[in-house]
């Protein structure tokens, strides 16, 4: 990953922070956004921080033409930034299905349409959206609007594939399972939904933040240069079962 510059966004995640360090340490410059403040990761990282609301057009548009300015270019962008539900298909509300529906699936769309482009002219690159175990599967049984959104990230991310072949840019998802980020620990650590979480996994553990920026890493390096369309699981065999 030297030299290739990246936007990320979700970057104050436990997810958004171990993708943001493992790419740093592979070389790349790292471009960190969030709603939330990201300015001190982004100091230690030595990369720029911007306060990016996936869900805001004109917000991706600023964004990535503040960034062209500071770099001149961009070759890879990583679709982390996510909000979940854990409500049913009969116990979700309209108001909480939007919002998840714009942060994940139009928050992904939106950061292809800006950055696409913008990684074409800078000669070609990679798009990695995050996607999740519960849009492939049927989870829980429970994370409607979130296995929606997700479901639908997965089929973006082929879509858009095909759209770039020829065209220099890759896209590809990783799909993980649950991983056992600080504030998934925090939350539900010890709860019937962890024990739930850990009895459904076939390894029987939660998966590491680090593992998922591994796949992160392999997807937006040149190690994947003829994989575009393609989904890669960190997901401890819940695909496989």
């Amino acid at each position: 990953m030297a030299s290739k510059k990246v936007l990320l966004t979700g970057a104050t995640g436990g997810l958004g922070v171990a993708i943001a360090t493992r790419l740093a340490d592979e070389g790349a410059a790292v471009a960190l956004s969030d709603r939330a403040d990201c300015s001190a990761l982004a100091e230690t990282l030595g990369g720029p921080a911007f306060e990016l609301d996936v869900r805001d057009e004109n917000a991706w548009q600023h964004t990535v033409d503040a960034l062209l300015r500071e770099w001149g270019g961009l070759d890879v962008l990583v679709n982390n930034a996510g909000i979940g539900s854990l409500a049913t298909v009969e116990d979700e509300t309209a108001g909480r299905w939007e919002d998840v529906i714009a942060v994940d699936q139009a928050g992904t769309w939106l950061g292809m349409k800006h950055a696409g482009p913008a990684i074409e002219r800078s000669g070609g690159g990679a798009i990695v959206n995050l996607a999740s175990i519960l849009g492939a599967t049927g989870g829980l049984a429970n994370s409607f609007s979130y296995a929606a959104a997700k479901g639908a990230v997965r089929s973006m991310t082929m879509n858009a594939a095909l759209h770039w072949a020829k065209r220099g840019v890759r896209v590809n998802a990783v799909v993980p399972a649950f991983i056992g980020t600080e504030q998934l620990l925090a939350r539900y650590g010890g709860t019937e939904r962890h024990e739930a979480m850990l009895a459904n996994t076939p390894m029987g553990r939660l998966g590491k933040p680090q593992e998922v920026a591994a796949a992160v890493a392999f997807l937006a390096s040149e190690d994947s240069g003829y994989t575009t369309g393609s989904e890669l699981y960190v997901d401890g065999g819940w695909s496989a079962r």
